[in-house]
């Protein structure tokens, strides 16, 4: 039986965001301390392409930093590819950890439809 799944994305775990800035050819992220335009903010600094100031991670909040400033300082687009790509690799980990397989595809319209075996599973 197949299920459909809505993810609503808070970045708590450190190996799945650093496996997201791999997937996504980015640097892997590093603890510290960031300057933004007006403030600084403390947690996981990842640096998008494209972007004057960094992402910054609070993963014990899961909540993400940033100013680009309507898009004129980075593009909202590189944002939502680590999100994307932070959920799929989440969700991989979680499923393998559990024991089961994991199948992907990237969609036509950018999405990308994993497929979790569950070993012994029923309907």
């Amino acid at each position: 039986m197949s299920h459909i799944v809505t993810i609503k994305t808070q970045i708590r775990d450190v190996a799945a965001l650093a496996a997201a800035c791999g997937r996504l050819g980015l640097a892997p992220p590093t603890e510290g301390v960031a300057r933004l335009f007006s403030s600084e903010a403390r947690g996981q600094i990842v640096r998008l392409p494209g972007w004057t100031y960094p992402v910054v991670v609070d993963t014990d909040a899961g909540q993400v930093q940033f100013d680009n400033y309507n898009q004129a300082w980075g593009k909202q687009c590189e944002l939502d590819k680590l999100l994307q790509a932070y959920a799929v690799e989440k969700a991989k980990l979680e499923a393998r950890r559990a024991g089961h397989s994991v199948s992907e595809r990237l969609l036509a319209d950018g999405s990308i439809k994993l497929t979790v075996a569950v070993v012994g599973g029923g309907a």
